[in-house]
């Protein structure tokens, strides 16, 4: 049985998730800042990766953190260079983005076992360049793509609302239904927003 723990945001940061299935070892979904890696310490996890869904630094401000103890950090395929650009470290007014390496970057479609857990890449852009979400399990990690009752923004470097709604339209075409944590605000269910999500229909 998964277990998720979500870390609330400090600021202007975003939800980051604890996951772990055996109480020991965990994956970090989104880490806003260092409180994340304490976070797992006080729980006592072992964090053995870190998977992003998009670069923008409330998403990414934890990194260094993890980077520094070697725990692996993942993206998508097409966000790597989007996260160390200079058009992504200058939004927001130029706020700092912690000095980390990708160690691997995930593909469309790609199922990567992480801590006794699969986790299925599915490439949501539009609120970025190369954005992705994570289901595993019945869960979806939804980062900034979608929330209850909205979308993400797309005014920000690499965002365009056309993809990013295929990318929404191609969420609701999962089969089933999944609990949604969003990178801000309260979680969904991916029928309501199937339902009742005013800005893309299903």
């Amino acid at each position: 049985m998964i277990r998720i723990f979500k870390v609330l945001p400090k600021g202007f940061g975003c939800n980051s998730y604890i996951c772990t299935a055996d109480g020991k070892t965990a994956v970090v979904v989104d880490c806003a800042d260092k409180s994340v890696y304490n976070e797992c310490e006080k729980r006592g996890f072992t964090p053995v990766a870190v998977l992003l869904t998009h670069g923008h630094f409330d998403h990414v401000g934890g990194c260094g953190e993890f980077f520094s103890q070697g725990v692996p950090i993942y993206c998508g395929q097409f966000e790597k260079d989007c996260i160390f650009s200079e058009e992504n470290r200058s939004l927001f007014g130029g706020v700092y983005i912690p000095e980390f390496e990708i160690y691997k970057t995930l593909n469309d479609g790609d199922i990567i076992t992480l801590a006794g857990m699969d986790f299925e890449v599915v490439l949501t852009a539009g609120h970025t360049a190369g954005g992705v979400c994570y289901r595993c399990g019945n869960n979806l990690f939804t980062g900034d793509t979608l929330f209850l009752g909205r979308i993400g923004r797309t005014d920000l470097y690499g965002g365009d609302f056309r993809t990013l709604c295929a990318s929404i339209k191609k969420l609701y075409a999962l089969n089933g239904n999944f609990t949604v944590y969003c990178g801000h605000g309260e979680e969904t269910e991916l029928d309501y927003e199937r339902k009742y999500n005013q800005y893309v229909k299903y």
